[in-house]
């Protein structure tokens, strides 16, 4: 479960995101959707422990990020827009780094390896340096060293950038799936699309403030919008005139 209670985040004068309030229970997919500059990013850094907020709370499966910064890193997975990947390592062996910074045992690292590797279509380039792999391919390398450590709640900064049909089919079932066994997805996207088919529920998010919440049908009954979720999307987060 992540809880947020009145989140803020200023720099300088300008505050990206004010007075956020929001829960999203265990097992739940929640997409947080937003123009550029809305917030979204900002918030998903200051769930992880990257960005300190200038006020507020947060809380992961009842552990407070402040008090308990560690442990809550340790439950974690975070994947951003712009991941950063140690390019003179193989695809194998930053997947074992990755377990070490966990404290993962060797041998449990050796046993769930192949079977990551093999979902996500990376066998064959184990052996290659990862500055070497396609975007497609550090993308996919990079879901698998987020599931190596079974996180109990999942962070996603655009999850389908760069991707092929192949391995987006992929990830949506894959997020479906683990949703469905408990784990929580928080994941921002531009893609409305995606939001409406796999999401439990939407967060919207307009100049650093929580817009609206809820399913697609109770989006639409806040909003008074009959329509798509991208005419709901346009209507609350037009500019003002």
């Amino acid at each position: 479960m992540i809880e947020l209670n009145n989140l803020s985040r200023r720099f300088g004068d300008h505050w990206a995101v004010r007075d956020l309030s929001l829960t999203v229970p265990a097992g739940e997919l929640f997409c947080f959707l937003g123009p550029n500059g809305a917030g979204k990013t900002t918030t998903i850094k200051m769930i992880t422990g990257l960005l300190q907020p200038t006020a507020g709370t947060i809380r992961v499966n009842g552990l407070d990020l402040q008090d308990d910064p560690l442990r809550v890193k340790q439950s974690i997975g975070y994947i951003p827009d712009t991941p950063y990947l140690y390019d003179r390592l193989t695809a194998s062996e930053f997947f074992d780094f990755t377990g070490e910074l966990y404290a993962i045992d060797d041998t449990r690292i050796r046993q769930i390896k192949p079977e990551l590797f093999d979902l996500f279509g990376l066998q064959e380039h184990a052996g290659h340096l990862v500055r070497d792999l396609s975007h497609g391919l550090r993308q996919r390398l990079l879901y698998a060293v987020s599931f190596l450590h079974q996180p109990s709640a999942l962070f996603i900064d655009e999850p389908l950038i760069g991707l092929d049909p192949y391995t987006i089919r992929l990830i949506k079932d894959l997020l479906k799936q683990k949703a469905r066994e408990g784990m929580t997805i928080f994941l921002t996207t531009h893609i409305l699309a995606l939001a409406e088919d796999i999401a439990d529920r939407i967060g919207i998010i307009h100049n650093g403030r929580l817009a609206a919440l809820g399913t697609v049908d109770e989006l639409r009954a806040q909003s008074g919008i009959s329509g798509s979720l991208e005419d709901i999307f346009l209507h609350l987060t037009k500019p003002a005139s």
